[in-house]
């Protein structure tokens, strides 16, 4: 079986990039990619980009071009101060691109038409990282400070990113099973964020997160495949 690995931001590539040293890189149209054999699988880590457009265009592209039978996207998420801890990697569940505003029809509706719920049921504790299951919303921005308490109160969001809602909902439409997994390097609070005006946090963080995520790829590949894809 073929593998997508899709990595998003620019940071958490440079990190993949470094747990693969002498590996020989390819260029496509959208950016790097290259492939190795594990688990008896071939796993394809593809620079998938950060935001939507880039997320959406690339998952797509890989499934045109690669045919995987599994999608997994590692990376990284900022989280809510007060409502999750630094480093917990969550497994997503379910997502929500929370950056639509409808304003001629329901707006309930425009954000369920873009909200994807993750197949799961094959994934049995206990896990090998200390995982939280959950929601992730999605945006084509930074958390702002004054949204987090809407966001929790609204959809239960403790956690967002750029790309996990592009990659759910066109995974789902080619119905692949997809698997997303998020680790939070950075915590926004109501008054602002740890990284905000100091990338060098995020990045030095997302370079201890990656491989760690990295190093755990088998334990999902082989959990997902035993379990038919609903």
């Amino acid at each position: 079986m073929k593998v997508l690995i899709l990595i998003s931001a620019d940071a958490e590539w440079q990190a993949v990039k470094k747990i693969f040293p002498g590996i020989r890189f390819e260029n496509g149209i959208y950016g790097e990619w290259f492939s190795i054999l594990s688990v008896g699988h071939e796993l394809i880590y593809f620079q998938g980009g950060w935001g939507k457009i880039s997320a959406a265009a690339t998952a797509q592209y890989a499934i045109d071009h690669f045919k995987p039978g599994l999608i997994i996207n590692p990376g990284s998420c900022g989280g809510f101060y007060g409502h999750i801890e630094l480093g917990t990697i969550i497994l997503v569940e379910k997502t929500i691109v929370y950056d639509i505003f409808e304003q001629m029809g329901d707006a309930e509706l425009a954000l369920e038409n873009y909200s994807t719920d993750l197949d799961l049921s094959w994934s049995i504790p206990p896990y090998p990282l200390n995982v939280q299951r959950g929601l992730l919303i999605s945006a084509d921005r930074d958390i702002f400070p004054g949204d987090i308490d809407q966001l929790n109160s609204r959809f239960g969001a403790v956690a967002a990113d750029w790309e996990s809602g592009a990659i759910a909902w066109v995974s789902k439409k080619n119905n692949i099973r997809c698997i997303i997994l998020r680790g939070v390097t950075d915590l926004v609070s109501n008054v602002g964020g740890d990284a905000y005006n100091n990338p060098g946090i995020f990045i030095q963080r997302t370079e201890e997160l990656m491989p760690i995520l990295i190093g755990q790829l088998e334990y999902w590949i082989t959990a997902s495949e035993k379990a038919p894809y609903i």
